[in-house]
């Protein structure tokens, strides 16, 4: 049986130094095959909808690093956000294991991003997480939306959101393509990536755009040799490569090639197919605003439908 660390609780006040090496949770239970990926340690059901998490984010991660002067990353909470769902989903809503999660919306937003900078020793990250959709059906969990406080030495430093539904694999077989379910299904032939420097990224296999040769305008670049976004096996692009899309289109759009985004959030309309040819775009709003946070909104199109849209905020730029 998995043992728990001490409880939340006891843990308020003091600092990350206080537990340099929690044990993350079974990585079963947040749906990732490699063990450094887990980014969730322990959890505490506090009533009916109500929880007390707690993350530990590592002081180098191997896709998630360190932005804009030493920054944590605002998608690796937006990833222990998301990994909440597959926890409670399975730990306390007894969603069985096979069964299929949709993500349908993921957001958070830095509220006091001076305390996330990274420090010689792993964060520790306490959440205060509160249900406010919970869907059965036939007594089972068939849907979960939820909001999360993100706190660090006892600070809130962040908020976020998500929104699941669970699928069993009867239903899941009927809503996907059948040769989408085959292990030898594959993506398309693997694009060149656009300049790293230009989407806020060092290394061009980290890069998830390709040039389509117009302003703003990018395919998307689909890996799934990829060792973090691509964790896994998947019959579709996942949720958090769209997420890092959004991002690196949004770099490159305000021409920022380091930055710490203070909000990001997405909406999945539907599934991101592998093997189509995924379109990004992205408009730039609110840019003649002097002094105001810029904000891009990005979307996603394949075969000319909607499967992704959202936003990203940025601080406001400072010669």
């Amino acid at each position: 049986m998995y043992d728990r660390a001490e409880p939340t609780a006891a843990r308020d006040e003091r600092a990350d130094s206080r537990l340099p090496s929690l044990t993350t949770v079974p990585k079963e239970l947040v749906h990732r095959a490699s063990a450094a990926q887990v980014l969730l340690a322990d959890w505490q059901r506090l009533d009916e909808a109500r929880f007390s998490v707690t993350a530990q984010w590592p002081s180098s991660h191997s896709f998630f690093g360190p932005v804009a002067d030493g920054h944590y990353d605002p998608l690796l909470c937006a990833e222990t956000i998301r990994q909440i769902a597959y926890l409670l989903g399975h730990a306390e809503f007894a969603v069985p294991f096979g069964h299929q999660f949709v993500l349908w919306d993921l957001g958070v937003e830095l509220l006091r991003p001076e305390l996330l900078m990274v420090r010689e020793t792993s964060a520790v990250l306490d959440l205060d997480v509160t249900c406010v959709d919970i869907k059965r059906r036939g007594g089972r969990l068939s849907g979960l939306g939820y909001e999360a406080v993100v706190r660090r030495d006892g600070h809130v430093v962040a908020t976020g959101r998500a929104s699941v539904t669970c699928t069993s694999p009867a239903v899941y077989e009927r809503l996907r393509p059948a040769h989408a379910l085959l292990p030898d299904h594959r993506a398309l032939p693997l694009t060149a990536p656009a300049a790293p420097q230009s989407v806020a990224r060092l290394s061009p296999t980290d890069v998830v755009l390709s040039p389509l040769g117009e302003e703003n305008r990018w395919q998307l670049r689909v890996d799934t040799s990829h060792p973090v976004l691509f964790d896994h096996w998947v019959d579709h692009v996942p949720g958090m490569v769209l997420m890092e899309a959004a991002r690196q289109a949004a770099a490159a759009t305000l021409g920022r090639p380091s930055f710490l985004p203070l909000g990001i959030a997405g909406e999945f309309k539907r599934y991101a197919e592998l093997d189509l040819p995924c379109v990004i775009e992205t408009e730039r709003l609110y840019q003649d605003v002097p002094g105001a946070e810029e904000l891009v909104r990005v979307t996603g199109h394949q075969n000319g439908e909607v499967v992704f849209s959202g936003t990203v905020t940025a601080p406001a730029y400072t010669c």
